[in-house]
Formats: structure tokens, sequence, C-alpha cells
């Protein structure tokens, strides 16, 4: 992260020149544009519903096409040119995967999805809606738990939003910032595109950084090149503190009338060094170090580290064959029966290496004497040194390469009563290596490979913009995970008082999961397993009411857990022989009185056996500012206070080793208010932060601000950020 400063005013010198040089700018969108466009019925713009002026229009009635070929200074070509010759009109975004009113946004982004032929569009956040919300673990609802600080590892707050994948569970502690198929960005812009954010706090020594930058262009109205570079992490506050995060995602998107391909080339690289925690809450809450990196760490002479690289690469196709017959007003393909067959093609391989020595530390408090007073006490993080008693270097590999083949077929109209039906067959070919008993003295990996079947199908359909519906599943009949299964289903119902939505909406999930490859079977220096675990099953169900302008979001999960497998306080995995069941009630009002915001998020969980599932009753994040106009249209303003909340509980510990988040019982961690202090700024087309985190320390709560057992968070720090969007 040193060279991102260098990086960072490179970058800028180039782009303010070049900003300069161009006189135009692009109009940009804002969340709300996105929401009134994806809230417009498709019907009533589209060409069974032109009127008279739209049909004459060859274009289909999309209005003035921005993509065509313009004379000098944006006239039309003179009427004396050659008219032998016939104008070349370059068409404008005809892909049935928008609606007209996504297309008529100058600029916009979207996801795909990895099982079905669709995508999910987004708003382009150049907003200061979460510009104030630097680490991006923070930036859904009530955000995560975090061992730290920037680029270090964090688990989801709700239970109901952590991620359930079985692939490469060691870097699910890293998701707010992975580049994955399913969340990697797509862009569309009428002009190029580059935006840079650059934010950075703390003396040197202890520094965190975060670099950003997106480049994107079209090459034609269905065709598009995007560059996202993301470079994040920090020196540390704390002893063996140091992460450097690195994210790369290069695409290629062309969305045609009938083809349609997304590609892209995904990069992650993670290192992180590792401290194992405080020997003892006291060394946070009782005592005042000069510095925090005097903090004793139960790893602090260990020379731990983890490393993590992966690389990834996918290509997702369809074309769509018609089963009407289309003339040069049929704009695009949404408004016909259609059929449209594709492929996805995933390679996806992660590795990770975790070293360490044979260390001990001093717990000053370890055991406390008749008289008060306290007995220091020696110990190591790990128990058991298995095939090397003074190192550790754990290499293990994951592959999976999967295909699928689907089909799509469009009855009558893509946003009908039944708007599409899906379904598709795929391959997944598992790698697995690791080092194994015979095998760590000769320094060899032992691979694994396991070869699984499902097949999927799915329907969705929509009542013009009141209701929206959907159901599918997912079955592996035989080989690897044979038997597993998933059905799911969904609807929202939306009304509408006084031009506003009101939206009640649902979903239900039944399945049957096999165990993790890794937590069945695992060799290490420090850790031995061959476990037989059961299939987990999960029923679930939850139920949302919001109405966006209001700022009101109520949700209510329910999940009843069988056979659940979980780390325990030996760090090892286990089973539950049983069900447990898990409640989450979700509560957001914001008010807003002129200029000033209160917003409100609040969060009550409930389980059964908080032995399997550890959660805090109550957690909340609450954020008080006001917003105003220092110069209409130019400069606009925030200044306020966020705050992170919940009760005291026993909360989940951290392996380095194993890179998983554990169930403990000895530290309760909570009752700590985390407040920070704000001005953040959008002066045209730049935002400016200014921020001091935890500005509330030693000033009042119990000092023990952790998020996670014995990881404290970081102590107060001044930070300073710009992001800045340009347009060509």
């Amino acid at each position: 992260m040193g060279v991102a400063s260098k990086r960072f005013a490179f970058f800028a010198a180039s782009v303010l020149v070049m900003s300069m040089l161009c006189g135009r700018a692009a109009a940009q969108i804002d969340a709300s544009a996105i929401m009134r466009a994806q809230r417009t019925q498709n019907s009533t713009n589209s060409i069974g519903g032109m009127n008279q002026q739209q049909t004459n229009n060859p274009l289909g009635g999309y209005g003035q096409n921005p993509y065509e070929q313009e004379g000098a200074e944006g006239q039309q070509p003179s009427e004396n040119a050659d008219s032998t010759k016939k104008e070349r009109i370059r068409k404008p975004l005809e892909s049935y995967f928008f609606t007209d009113s996504i297309r008529a946004l100058r600029n916009f982004q979207w996801n795909i999805s990895r099982n079905k032929n669709e995508v999910q569009v987004h708003p382009i956040d150049t907003t200061l809606t979460k510009w104030r919300l630097d680490y991006p673990h923070y930036h859904h609802r009530l955000g995560n738990n975090s061992v730290g600080g920037l680029g270090q590892a964090s688990q989801e707050v709700n239970y109901f939003e952590r991620t359930d994948s079985r692939e490469f569970t060691f870097a699910q502690p890293y998701d707010a910032y992975n580049y994955t198929l399913e969340n990697v960005p797509f862009y569309n812009m009428k002009h190029p595109y580059i935006w840079m954010t650059y934010l950075e706090s703390g003396q040197k020594r202890y520094r965190e950084e975060h670099f950003e930058i997106t480049a994107s262009q079209n090459i034609s109205p269905s065709t598009s090149v995007s560059l996202n570079y993301k470079a994040r992490g920090a020196r540390g506050k704390y002893d063996r503190a140091r992460v450097r995060n690195h994210n790369f995602a290069g695409t290629v998107a062309h969305t045609g009338r009938r083809y349609s391909v997304h590609a892209g080339y995904l990069n992650n690289h993670i290192e992180q060094q590792e401290n194992g925690g405080v020997v003892g809450e006291w060394a946070i809450s009782d005592t005042t170090f000069e510095m925090p990196s005097g903090v004793p760490m139960r790893l602090a002479g260990a020379e731990a580290k983890n490393i993590y690289r992966n690389n990834a690469f996918f290509i997702k196709q369809s074309i769509g064959i018609p089963l009407q017959r289309m003339t040069d007003r049929d704009f695009s393909m949404a408004d016909l029966s259609a059929v449209y067959v594709g492929h996805t093609f995933e390679y996806n391989a992660w590795s990770k290496i975790y070293s360490d020595k044979y260390s001990t530390y001093i717990n000053e408090r370890g055991e406390r004497n008749p008289d008060g007073t306290y007995r220091p006490t020696q110990g190591t993080y790990y128990e058991d040194w298995l095939y090397n008693p003074t190192e550790t270097r754990d290499s293990t590999y994951e592959q999976l390469i999967t295909n699928r083949f689907f089909v799509q077929v469009q009855p009558w109209d893509r946003n009908g009563v039944v708007g599409t039906i899906d379904g598709g067959i795929g391959l997944d070919n598992h790698t697995y290596s690791q080092f194994t008993p015979a095998d760590y003295a000769a320094g060899r990996l032992g691979k694994v490979k396991k070869m699984a079947w499902f097949a999927y199908a799915g329907i969705d359909g929509k009542i013009r913009k009141y209701v929206d519906w959907g159901a599918d599943f997912k079955l592996y009949p035989s080989g690897y995970r044979g038997g597993d299964y998933s059905i799911n289903a969904h609807a929202a119902f939306t009304a509408f008082i006084k031009g506003k939505p009101f939206t009640l909406s649902g979903s239900f999930t039944e399945s049957s999961t096999s165990p993790g490859y890794w937590q069945e079977h695992w060799s290490s220096n420090h850790y031995v397993w061959n476990n037989d675990f059961a299939k987990e099953g999960e029923t679930r169900f939850n139920v949302a009411f919001t109405v966006p302008d209001y700022g009101i979001e109520l949700g209510f999960w329910q999940s009843i857990l069988r056979n659940k497998i979980y780390y325990g306080p030996d760090c090892r995995p286990a089973q539950h022989d049983g069900t447990v069941s898990v409640t989450s009630i979700y509560a957001q009002k914001n008010f807003h009185i002129k200029g000033l915001h209160l917003d409100h998020r609040v969060l009550v969980q409930l389980t059964s056996n908080r032995d399997v599932v550890p959660l805090p009753l109550v957690s909340a994040f609450l954020s008080y500012y006001y917003e105003f106009w220092i110069k209409r249209d130019v400069l606009r303003v925030q200044v306020g206070i966020d705050g992170r909340f919940n009760t005291k509980y026993y909360a989940t510990g951290y392996n380095p080793a194993l890179s998983v988040f554990y169930n403990q019982n000895e530290v309760e961690v909570g009752n700590y208010p985390y407040l920070d202090a704000f001005i953040s700024a959008k002066w045209k087309r730049m935002r400016i932060l200014l921020k001091y985190q935890h500005w509330n320390k030693g000033l009042f709560g119990n000092g023990q601000f952790f998020s996670v057992a014995r990881y404290p968070l970081n102590p107060g720090m001044f930070k300073i950020g710009i992001s800045w969007a340009f347009y060509d």
C-alpha cells in the first residue's frame, strides 16, 4: 500500500489534464433515478403501445439517438450530400435485458445472474448517501463485525445475510472486498468514464489507504469494456496487523438484439499479518499504552501470516430465437415470444498459505491471587504442532471448473404474467489440494478430485408494476453432493399511494446441503480431522415491507436449521444433532426534517441455541446528520455522527490458521457505542470526506471496543478522502 499515494498522484494529474481538455460532461445518475426507471411499466413505452410519432420513428420510438452519425458541431449532414449513399445509422441499445426507461438513462451499471439469463440493474454510486462509510463491510444495513480495520476479515451482523457457499470457505471473511462473477459490475456509458477514489488515515506508521479506479467505455451502444482496480489495506494500529488487499476485474459485455455475452477476468490477492488478538481484554479496557502497537498480542512473536490468491475467468453467452417474425419496428425481443439458448463457463482457483513460528506470549493478568493481585501466565496460541515443532507452512488449494447449458423460454412478453421459464444442466469439477500426513515431509500436495452434476429450473412473472413473483429449484441427482437440493419462491406486491410505492414482499427456501469438503477433511500443522457429517437442512422464510420515499423498511426472517455444522471452542468443526431456531426482526426509519436526517436501523436476533448460533440480542446503527447547500447545484455538505452498538454476548472468535470464525464461551463482547464524526461534501462531480473515526474513545463507554472476541477495533483515527468522476 505504500505506493498507493504515488499511483493516485499520477492518475490524478493525468486525469486532471484530460478533464481540462474535454469540454463535455455527461449527466450523472443517482439511485432515485434507477429506482424510478425500474418501477416504470415497460408496457407504457413498449412497441405495442407506441403513439403515431413513435411509429414513424424507424428506431422504434426511443427518442433522439445519441449514437447517430452527426455532421460538424452536432448538425445533421448537409442536404447536398451524395443521395446515392445510404446513411449508416448506428442503432441504440436494443437488449431485451433493459426496459425502455433503463435504456433512456445516460449511464447505468448491472450485475449478471449465475444461473438465469437475467441481469440486476444498479445505480452508479456518485452520491453522498454511502460516501462516509469508507469500509466496504459497512455498506449494507448494519454491516459486518470485523477483526480490525480496512481490508481485514469480517462477518455479517445479520445471520440471514451471511454467505452460505461451500466454495473455498477460507476466503469468505473477505467477501466484502473480493470480486466474484455475481458482483463484478458491467457498465453502459454514453461517454467514456473514469472514476477515482483515494482515502487515507492515521500517521504514516499506522496508515490505512484505499485507492480505487474504474475506467469504462462503450465501443458501441451495446458493447462496453471496463477495468476496475482496488488497493486497500493498512499498516495496522496494533502489532502484526498489516494487511494488503488488491482486487482487479476486467470485463467486456455485449447486450445486442439477439446475442449477448458477458466475460471477465478476476484477480483477488490478500496478504494479512496475523496477531491472534489481545492476550486479555484488560489490555484494551483497563490499561493505557503509549501507542496501540504496544498492546500485547497472542501471535505477536510468531510472524504469523496468511496469503490468499485467486484467479478467475468466466464467459456467459446466449442467443435469442424469436418465435414471431421480427420487423424493423420491433426494437427489442422483450415483447415477443422467444427462446434463448446459452452457455456459461467458469474457472475459479483459490490458494491459501498460512505460515508461523513457534512462540509464546505472557498474559500479565493470567490468574488472580487471593489478595486480588494478578499473577502472569505463559501460553501458546496453538496447542498442537503435529508435523513441525518450530514452524508452519500450510498450503491449501481449491479449483472449480463449471459448465452450464441453459434454455430460457419467453412465452409472451418478458414482463408478462408468465415472463420467463428457465431450465439448465451443469457440471462442477472440483479439485482440492493440501498437505496430508504422508506428503507433508516430502513437501508436496495431495489432490482430490470430485465431480457433481446438477439441474435447475425456474419461472418468473409480473403483473404490470403491481406484482412480481417467481420460483426455482436446483437438484444434484447423483455423484458428489448427490441428493442436495434447494427450492425457492418469492413474491412482491406493490401499491401506489399518491404516486409513492408501498411494497410487501416475501420469500421461502427449503434446502438440503452436503458438508463442505474442508469441514470433513483437513490436515495441517495445527489441526487434523476426518469427519463424516450428515447433510445440513434449512427451512427459511422472510417477509418485508418497504416504503422507500418515507425511509421505512421492516423485515422478519425465520429459519429452522437441521444438523447445523459450526466451529466449536476448540476451533474444530462439529455438528449439532437436532434443530436450531433463528429469528431476526429488522426495522429502519429515516426521519427528514428539512436538512436534518435522523436515520435508524435496529436488528433484534433470537436463537434457541447460543452454543451453535451465537447472536447479539440487539444491534443498531444510528446516523444523525445535517445536509445543506453551500452553493445550490454546486456544493452540498453533510455534517454528522454515525454510531454502532450491540448488546453483550459471547461473540465469535477468529482463527488465523483456519481463516474461520468459531464459537467461544469465554469472552463477552458488546455494550460499547462506537461513534464516528464526519463532514462529507459533493462539489459538482467530486466527493470529499473528512472523518474522525471512534471519536468517543476514552470519553465514555466500557472501554471494550470489540466486535469479534479478543480483536479490538481501531482507536481514534482521522481520515481524509476524495472521489472524482470524469466524463470525456
